[in-house]
């Protein structure tokens, strides 16, 4: 079983950026696409971003050109940077891999 712990989160004020950080207790992370979720109050999880094996990335539409998903293969480490932030952007943002779910970190942005 894949344990993940996220990081990273915080305050940000709009325009900001934070960069966070999972990391996965698995040898076998280089094999399992990797993705990030968020989950606003009130709202479904969605979908943000996803890096492959093969490093390709995709993202939903409301992140792109903001957001950018990378991973570390030697650390076992999915990260994403989230550069000019909304109040949108706040939710609680969760990493996925290997079917498993982290505990979430939490990102608020506002003035």
């Amino acid at each position: 079983q894949v344990q993940l712990v996220e990081s990273g989160g915080g305050l940000v004020q709009p325009g900001g950026s934070l960069k966070l950080s999972c990391v996965a207790s698995t040898s076998q992370f280089s094999e399992h696409n990797a993705r990030w979720f968020r989950q606003a109050p009130g709202k479904h999880r969605e979908f943000v971003a996803i890096v492959k094996t093969d490093g390709n990335t995709d993202y939903r539409t409301s992140v792109k050109g903001r957001f950018t998903i990378s991973r570390d293969n030697a650390k076992n480490t999915v990260y994403l940077q989230m550069s000019s932030l909304k109040p949108e952007d706040t939710a609680m943002y969760y990493c996925s891999v290997g079917g498993e779910w982290g505990q979430g970190t939490q990102v608020t942005v506002s003035s």
